[in-house]
């Protein structure tokens, strides 16, 4: 059974950069797309970036686009955000996600691995 975990959340200030990490177990990393998710207090989950795993092809919301920058390292079964010029509005749990799929990548239901996800909080 594979097992998705996040690492890297914290509180930062606006302006400020912060590397979320998502290492993976039980399954074959190297086959999978990699997404990021947030879910903000009071709203739906939303898709904020993913990556394929064959041509490792990066996926970013409108919102974080030119921000945020998702990378992988298939020899460390690791998938990393690295975000930038954080802004209060990207205060949110992050989940990180696996699935087989290479479409769709900004939809929930592509992945079928989970995180618990690891919290973000930017201050102004």
């Amino acid at each position: 059974q594979g097992q998705v975990v996040e690492s890297g959340g914290g509180l930062v200030q606006a302006g400020d950069s912060l590397r979320l990490s998502c290492s993976t177990s039980g399954l074959t990393f190297s086959t999978y797309t990699m997404g990021w998710f947030r879910q903000a207090p009071g709203k739906g989950r939303e898709f904020v970036a993913g990556i394929t795993w064959s041509i490792e092809k990066s996926y970013y919301a409108d919102s974080v686009k030119g921000r945020f920058t998702i990378s992988r390292d298939n020899a460390e079964s690791t998938v990393y955000v690295h975000m930038r010029d954080l802004k209060t509005e990207d205060t949110a749990v992050y989940y990180c996600a696996a699935g087989r799929a290479e479409t769709l990548v900004e939809h929930s239901g592509s992945y079928s691995y989970w995180g618990r996800g690891t919290q973000v909080t930017v201050s102004s």
